[in-house]
């Protein structure tokens, strides 16, 4: 039995954090932060790993803009192979300083020839597969590159592909990527070319890399000389720039490096034909954006998760935030509640919007809608069975799908985990996998705001390419009383996770932010919105602070398995608070790093500079002129 000393020290031990827990949640902005705040006067460039922030710097100093930039720091990540690949997918926002306009760039790859259902159904699989040849949608992000740097940049395919080609003759690799490749080599062994790329040692005890040693990948540096060589021949050929670019394209989607892809990925299983890459669209849309007190945020459209962020904004706003306090109870409740609706709508409602059916995203980004979400929020404890609303009557039309709705919920989803995985790190790569981000901006006022991703550890490289194939085909469901707007089908893109940000105030440029990860991005970006807007933590401070995460939405990946209830929080939060929302049906977890990783910018006006935040943990880093 403790001892009324003993007794004592508790109380007083337990008031005390709640003391100084409340103490800074008065007073967030406290300045002390792992890593230090950005400051630029020039340009800033930041993204999930070193050698690719410093492609960015190299085509500042040639004089690029933000794009330009962006560009190279996209080929660097995917030279690196850890969160993407050359045959991923990019996602990005473009903010142009001379007609004032945010610009979406829609390079996410569609399911090929005969991905249907019924293909997936009589090879037993509830969902398409996670990994390997089958899993490949076609590769979006060199078309993506291709275009942002030809309609928005100004330097040679040349020179933006300079840093990647130097890293693709040899780069000392980093500890973090050959660590994954060891831990999947397995699996990375039943595809021929992953092996011969990925795996130098094989026979002796550690067959990946070793940290710091000379990376090479010839094919895939033949490959990025072609796309140059295509450039230059049409240079040659008294084609301007951009079409000098364009022939880069053509080549990679319909010339011989189309045609090793496609026989490289067919020889091991894969759908992906000439036509398919041939058909494949980039498109350059605009984004979809809703005010929070009177700040513009753009997200790009349904065919990505973005729009989720912006239907938890619009629900919050008609909540007093700020008067909770940061991180209490009422706060983290309020907080899962809304995701969980806005998640739920995501997960019914969203897929293809160049795909019927037509998705009812004025419904959902209704400010009227977000109050009738809110009346179905209980205070007093945790919604373990958040479903669907309907958008529809907000758009004016009736909905098809209330049939469907009627049986839809997440509730049991929690038996597939027993089939997913029974290790938890199996569990938590299903609502993190993957992806980098990339931000970019510089004093001419152009902002990029990039999630890149697809192609990770363990890829299956297509032929000689040298290219890691796309991972995407696991978000689709094969059953509309999923989703019917993302049953998979030839030609359609899957309803991704991936959402770059960028928030616009008084007409200017505010913020620029992004995180990587999976289903938990918009849950982290909400959060680090609100940090800076409601809280006044700098950019830093709010890439670090303590967020919440939620897993009781659908995973996009694999299995789609959900845990209702399940909350993961800061392993600073009080006893008290802890123990409040345990008495309200959450089921508690904690971490040290529950921020992101979020990397951002943002604009002083005042002083005429740009701030950069970059996450403090994972190898996100960032420089600053």
């Amino acid at each position: 039995m403790a001892s009324g000393k003993d007794s004592i020290f508790k109380v007083w031990k337990s008031g005390l954090l709640l003391f100084i827990f409340i103490l800074s949640s008065s007073n967030i902005s406290s300045g002390r932060t792992e890593k230090p705040v950005l400051h630029g006067r020039h340009w800033v460039a930041i993204t999930g790993k070193p050698l690719a922030a410093t492609a960015g710097a190299m085509i500042f100093q040639k004089g690029g803009n933000a794009v330009d930039a962006a560009c190279a720091m996209l080929g660097a990540a995917c030279t690196m192979y850890d969160v993407l690949s050359w045959g991923g997918e990019t996602q990005v926002l473009i903010y142009n300083p001379h007609d004032k306009k945010v610009y979406g760039i829609n390079a996410l790859g569609v399911a090929p020839t005969g991905a249907t259902p019924e293909f997936f159904k009589e090879k037993g699989m509830e969902y398409p597969p996670a990994y390997g040849p089958l899993a490949a949608v076609t590769p979006g992000t060199p078309g993506g590159l291709i275009v942002m740097l030809a309609e928005f940049g100004k330097l040679s395919l040349k020179e933006v592909l300079e840093p990647s080609i130097q890293m693709a003759e040899g780069y000392p690799i980093e500890k973090q990527l050959t660590d994954s490749i060891e831990r999947r080599k397995e699996m990375i062994k039943e595809w021929p070319y992953s092996k011969k790329v990925l795996l130098p040692h094989l026979g002796e005890e550690r067959e990946a890399p070793h940290p710091g040693e000379i990376f090479r990948q010839p094919d895939l540096l033949d490959t990025l000389n072609k796309l140059v060589e295509a450039e230059k021949k049409a240079l040659d050929d008294g084609k301007n720039r951009k079409d000098a670019i364009y022939a880069a394209y053509d080549r990679f989607y319909k010339g011989d490096i189309a045609e090793e892809f496609v026989r490289g990925c067919q020889e091991q299983g894969g759908l992906i034909t000439m036509e398919d890459l041939a058909n494949w669209k980039l498109h350059i849309e605009e984004p979809v954006m809703t005010k929070y007190k009177g700040i513009e945020v753009y997200k790009l459209t349904c065919w990505v998760q973005g729009p989720v962020l912006l239907q938890m904004l619009n629900m919050l706003e008609n909540i007093g935030l700020k008067s909770m306090g940061y991180n209490s109870v009422n706060y983290i409740h309020a907080l899962y509640q809304v995701m969980n609706l806005a998640y739920a709508d995501r997960d019914f409602y969203y897929g293809d919007p160049y795909f019927p059916p037509e998705e009812p995203i004025k419904g959902l980004l209704s400010k009227e809608y977000a109050k009738e979400r809110l009346k179905k929020i209980n205070w007093n404890i945790n919604d373990p069975d958040a479903k669907p609303g309907d958008p529809y009557p907000f758009e004016g039309k009736k909905n098809p799908y209330l049939h469907l709705l009627e049986k839809w919920s997440n509730v049991g989803s929690t038996e597939k985990e027993k089939r997913f995985g029974t290790e938890e790190s199996t569990f938590e790569e299903a609502f993190t996998a993957g992806t980098t981000s990339i931000q970019a901006a510089d004093k001419e006022g152009w902002i990029v705001s990039a999630t890149p991703s697809g192609g990770w550890i363990p890829a299956c490289i297509a032929g000689k390419t040298g290219i890691g194939m796309s991972q995407r085909m696991q978000s689709f469901v094969l059953d509309e009383a999923k989703n019917p707007f993302n049953v998979v089908a030839p030609g359609k893109r899957p309803r991704a996770t991936l959402t770059p940000s960028l928030a616009v105030k008084d007409e200017k440029p505010f913020l620029s932010f992004a995180v990587q990860g999976g289903d938990t991005q918009d849950q982290n970006m909400l959060q680090f919105f609100l940090n800076v807007v409601e809280f006044g933590m700098n950019v830093q401070e709010a890439c670090e602070a303590a967020n919440i995460v939620s897993y009781q939405m659908q995973s996009s990946f694999d299995e789609h398995v959900a845990r209702p209830g399940r909350l993961r929080l800061n392993e600073n939060i009080p006893q008290k608070v802890r123990d409040n929302l345990a008495n309200m049906g959450y089921e508690l977890e904690y971490g040290k790093y529950t921020s992101g990783p979020i990397n951002a910018i943002y604009y002083d006006w005042k002083h005429g500079t740009l701030w950069g935040g970059a996450s403090n943990y994972g190898e996100d880093y960032g420089i600053a002129w």
